[in-house]
């Protein structure tokens, strides 16, 4: 019995990622006939830059981070990822280990799919397949965009970009919220906390926005988006 309600609860997480979306009742389940439900505490490292990709996991609580070292032990964030994302995924079809780290910033279930018998379910399955190949192509274009921040933008317009992200993926022009912290998203723009706190602070006294605590209001989108696009408001 406790096994067919957790069959049951793996199937309703499942169901609604944007990977799974929209598969009939009966590929679900032999979805989740695959699956290894994984718990982590937060801090916990999931899997380390180089290992074998054997497999690649579904966030069902909590929140993933993605993020490299460089040689001179500096973290760079790449991409932090909460309930109903995919992490991992590239290394099942390109063979190779994981390009990166990722480690639960905080207490976590994920739903892990060996990487044998996922592809021989995709093997089968060409929905499946297409849903897998339009969620790589929209996580290429979140690297694209971000390699372009990174490169090609100061911090404001980095910021400011976020931010609009952020409005976006809330559905909410008015405000946004972190759901990290602000030493997690220096890391994540590519600059240090105190930085950050300054561009806060410039952004505040341009009235662009209104920050109280991990709550940001968003008093001029227009100007943010002049700032996320040319630099200046």
């Amino acid at each position: 019995m406790l096994f067919l309600g957790k069959m049951k609860k793996n199937i309703e997480i499942i169901s609604v990622t944007p990977l799974f979306r929209g598969l009939p009742e009966d590929q679900l389940k032999d979805l989740v006939q695959i699956t290894v439900n994984k718990s982590y505490r937060k801090g916990d490292i999931i899997f380390s830059e180089g290992d074998k990709g054997s497999g690649f996991y579904v966030i069902a609580s909590g929140q993933v981070k993605i993020f490299k070292v460089s040689s001179e032990g500096k973290e760079q964030i790449l991409h932090i990822f909460g309930p109903g994302e995919p992490i991992g995924e590239v290394p099942v079809f390109t063979g190779q280990p994981f390009p990166a780290f990722a480690e639960a910033l905080a207490k976590s279930h994920l739903l892990f799919f060996p990487k044998v018998a996922f592809t021989d379910l995709i093997a089968g399955n060409p929905s499946l397949a297409l849903s897998m190949l339009a969620v790589l192509s929209m996580r290429l274009r979140q690297f694209t965009l971000q390699i372009e921040n990174l490169s090609l933008k100061e911090v404001p317009g980095r910021l400011a970009s976020y931010l609009i992200y952020l409005s976006g993926e809330q559905k909410s022009r008015e405000s946004v919220n972190l759901h990290i912290s602000k030493g997690q998203l220096a890391s994540l723009l590519g600059t240090i906390p105190e930085t950050l706190s300054r561009i806060f602070a410039k952004m505040s006294d341009k009235e662009l926005i209104a920050v109280s605590g991990r709550q940001i209001r968003l008093l001029n989108p227009a100007g943010l988006e002049s700032l996320a696009t040319h630099g200046k408001n």
